[in-house]
């Protein structure tokens, strides 16, 4: 037996439940009755007034279009199901508003399921939510589908035209496994994180590869040059393999600056733990050396004091041309091209949100979570890097040729 149509309630029957409201609950429960009544109403509305007359008027008699029937529709709303009747008409010119052809489920609810899929949540928690909560079933292939949307806004965002001058940018990589042809692979989400010349901080593009390497970096910065970017002052990288080569490549007078917190930590990561707290202390006077002749003695003198580690401080001669530029600068740009805890800083946030996702199904799924979730932390980025105006002031007097202040 066919349900009837959803009937709309009058002014007196409204008041009448208002008046019987006693809790919150009651509210609720009311507020769900009306969702069905209130769109049936409005979609009655609309084809009135395309049509142009009301229902069973004569002047509809030979206007050359009329009422056709309903159409059954359930819509997912964020106040539970609703059961529609959508009317048609004979022409099919109909095209109704208030609840859009083809949409089983409005847009609040989309933007909920989107909302809570960008903060890790995953779709069998989605699922569980929106039933208790909504009583709506939302499968994980419906879930799919509505995060798809956010697919166009992914391509445009990435090709979007960017600054011709980044003063700093931060460049690297974070792994996560994804599921590939029946296999489990690692896959490489490439972050570039630019401070640009206001002192905003701006995510620049995620780019998900095989593994890091100078043939990809290299992609990636002539795609930033492609889209706009003419100048970086300095790079702060993390030493990993192909970042100096792709950028030497693609902006060569780029300043190039190794993570120093990158390089203690692959120092001290044999060190015996008795000897752990003096080592470091003695790393320390390295890199807070007024000057890079004063680093480059402090070094030789951890070398003579530690001889058992020769092998580990080699590694800071080797890369010593990359990680003594910072000596170079006034302090308040030191403190912030010296480690890449900036982009660090955006990675630790991309954990919190994929941490429930052991294995990706797909790239694209990576690339949505990712994507969602940077737009989640680039809002607060409300305010420029701290002392930007002296900061740019310093940087206008060091690069005279590329910065007019």
């Amino acid at each position: 037996m066919n349900k009837r149509k959803p009937k709309p309630i009058s002014y007196e029957e409204y008041q009448e439940k208002i008046s019987k409201l006693k809790t919150m609950s009651d509210v609720t429960n009311f507020a769900k009755e009306l969702i069905a009544p209130t769109l049936q109403s409005m979609l009655e509305s609309e084809l009135t007034q395309h049509l142009g007359y009301e229902k069973h008027a004569s002047s509809g008699r030979g206007s050359g279009n009329s009422r056709n029937g309903y159409s059954k529709k359930k819509l997912k709303t964020s106040f539970g199901p609703a059961d529609l009747d959508v009317p048609r008409d004979r022409e099919g010119s109909y095209d109704p508003l208030a609840v859009k052809k083809y949409e089983t489920i409005e847009s609040d609810v989309e933007e909920k399921i989107i909302a809570m899929y960008a903060k890790g949540m995953t779709t069998r928690d989605i699922h569980t939510y929106m039933q208790d909560i909504y009583g709506i079933e939302v499968s994980a292939g419906m879930i799919s589908t509505i995060t798809d949307k956010v697919m166009p806004l992914i391509t445009e965002w990435q090709n979007r035209p960017l600054s011709e001058l980044y003063p700093i940018l931060y460049l690297d990589g974070i792994h996560f496994k994804v599921r590939e042809d029946g296999r489990i692979v690692n896959r490489c989400a490439y972050t570039v994180l630019g401070i640009n010349s206001e002192g905003m901080k701006e995510l620049l593009g995620i780019w998900v590869g095989g593994s890091e390497g100078a043939k990809f970096w290299m992609s990636v910065l002539s795609e930033l040059k492609q889209r706009g970017v003419r100048d970086i002052l300095i790079t702060a990288v993390d030493g990993l393999t192909g970042f100096s080569e792709a950028i030497k490549a693609v902006f060569p007078a780029t300043q190039i600056q190794q993570c120093i917190v990158h390089q203690i930590r692959n120092t001290m990561k044999y060190v015996p733990h008795r000897d752990k707290k003096q080592f470091c202390d003695d790393l320390k006077i390295i890199y807070t050396a007024p000057t890079e002749e004063a680093g480059l003695k402090a070094l030789e003198e951890v070398k003579g004091k530690w001889k058992q580690y020769q092998l580990y401080l080699k590694r800071w001669e080797d890369n010593w041309s990359e990680l003594s530029p910072f000596y170079a600068y006034p302090q308040e740009i030191r403190r912030i091209i010296y480690t890449t805890n900036a982009v660090e800083g955006v990675h630790r946030q991309f954990r919190k949100v994929t941490k429930t996702t052991t294995v990706f199904p797909t790239t694209d799924s990576l690339i949505k979570l990712l994507w969602l979730a940077q737009e989640d932390i680039s809002r607060k980025w409300t305010m420029p890097v701290h002392n930007w105006g002296s900061i740019y002031t310093q940087l206008a007097i060091l690069f005279p040729e590329k910065i007019t202040v």
